[in-house]
């Protein structure tokens, strides 16, 4: 059995064990936990656009809008825990289709265009949202039901982070990396690079997708301005500072952006001073990533 299998059912059996006692823990930093492993899912799966095929998304707070629409609406009208998992499949699929829709036309872009292309479809799910009365509207759902559980944040986390981790290692994947290190050269040798640009996308979005139908289900009240452009910049902000192409640097920059404005509400009225002085200097310091590192090649004898 491979290391990552292993350790995705590691993770799976130590999150049924937390989740079974999750009851003795403080809401307080249940919400914070919870709110760690559904930010892994978003940046992990947007590190394998932005990261593994060296785009530049700024709509996955669109993505995750859809997921989490959708599900809610399915739980709302089939009122049954055996529901939950089959619309989180349900909402990841929308948010999937979506991304193929914006990602076929779309992606034959690069770079700023890319980036305000989707920027701009974010914006549009935000804006149809706010204006789509059976959903709420701007005032947005209420009453969504309390399915989201330690285990299936975590176990899902674990099962998006394993497939990415396969499909970037795989032989498949190795598309993927091609064409982030030269598109034209990847094309030259024979690589769709639409395909496999089109394929990050919609996989990217599924996950997206299944991100929003657990945050759905863990508030129980969603409106459009939480999947807002702010929500966009902090998944790509995770993904950039764990290391581009990261996957152990991406989780743990999600784990400490999300703790990190939790830490700093002891000083209240400078935290989002503080916080973004953190993260300019992080730049300033460390472009390539927190957790990103370069290895050491061994010298060679010149004749």
């Amino acid at each position: 059995m491979a290391r990552s299998q292993i350790i995705l059912i590691v993770v799976v059996l130590v999150s049924l064990g937390v989740s079974l006692g999750s009851g003795r823990i403080d809401p307080y930093f249940l919400d914070v936990i919870i709110g760690i492993g559904i930010n892994i899912i978003l940046a992990v799966s947007l590190n394998l656009i932005n990261g593994y095929t060296g785009q530049f998304s700024l709509g996955h707070a669109g993505f995750m809008a859809v997921g989490a629409y959708t599900a809610a609406m399915i739980t709302l009208n089939v009122s049954s825990p055996w529901m939950f998992i089959p619309a989180l499949f349900v909402g990841g699929i929308f948010a999937a289709v979506t991304g193929l829709i914006v990602g076929i036309p779309s992606l034959r872009l690069k770079g700023d265009y890319l980036a305000i292309v989707t920027l701009g479809f974010g914006e549009i799910i935000r804006v149809v949202l706010q204006n789509m009365e059976f959903v709420g509207a701007a005032l947005g759902l209420r009453g969504i039901p309390s399915y989201t559980t330690f285990f299936w944040t975590f176990g899902l986390a674990a099962l998006c982070t394993y497939i990415v981790v396969c499909l970037v290692n795989s032989t498949y994947g190795r598309g993927f990396l091609a064409v982030r290190d030269d598109e034209i050269a990847a094309e030259s040798m024979g690589i769709n690079t639409t395909k496999y640009k089109v394929t990050a996308f919609v996989i990217g979005a599924f996950w997206a997708g299944i991100a929003g139908g657990l945050y759905a289900h863990f508030k129980q009240f969603i409106t459009p301005e939480g999947f807002n452009f702010m929500r966009s910049f902090e998944i790509v902000v995770m993904v950039i500072l764990g290391g581009m192409g990261r996957t152990a640097g991406v989780i743990a920059a999600a784990i400490i952006l999300t703790i990190l404005p939790e830490v700093l509400r002891e000083v209240a009225e400078y935290r989002m001073i503080i916080y973004s002085l953190l993260l300019i200097i992080l730049m300033l310091t460390r472009p390539q990533g927190i957790f990103a590192w370069e290895r050491k090649r061994k010298p060679t004898l010149s004749a």
